[in-house]
């Protein structure tokens, strides 16, 4: 299938209602590289050893996002809103951009049932704009493996 026959060619409903909602839940993992951590540790004014120490951990080779013990809740999340939204990480900005949620219709709905921001009153996004959000998140997972 091309891009101009993808199955969401009229483009999908969001609007990002900033809930938290996609920043908690289960575990898994939020990658930052370094340019990332150093915009963020920017944000906070703090430096990156320090943001490296308080707020990543190592899994292999790579960072993540540390997240908390009971919730699976991002660090940075804090009464549903995230501390660090101006200097989030690309994983956070193209969400829910994701290939696994726009793989299909099915995928996408699947998507819905957690984020309360696909909806059928929500701003129509077109096609272009998803695509050239999957493409960066596809290049930036490519940049970190």
């Amino acid at each position: 299938m091309t891009k101009s026959e993808t199955w969401y060619k009229k483009g999908l409903k969001f609007s990002c209602t900033e809930c938290g909602k996609c920043c908690t839940g289960s575990p898994g993992y939020v990658w930052v590289n370094t340019q990332e951590m150093e915009e963020m540790a920017h944000f906070l004014a703090i430096t990156l050893d320090e943001f490296k120490r308080k707020y990543t951990r190592r899994v292999g080779s790579r960072f993540s996002l540390i997240e908390m013990k009971q919730t699976y809740s991002c660090i940075f999340l804090k009464d549903n809103k995230c501390r660090v939204y101006g200097a989030r990480p690309t994983q956070c900005k193209t969400f829910p951009w994701w290939p696994q949620n726009i793989s299909s219709e099915k995928a996408w709905k699947g998507a819905a049932y957690s984020c309360e921001g696909i909806n059928d009153e929500a701003e129509l996004v077109p096609t272009e704009t998803i695509q050239e959000q999957e493409l960066i998140q596809i290049g930036r997972n490519e940049d970190n493996s």
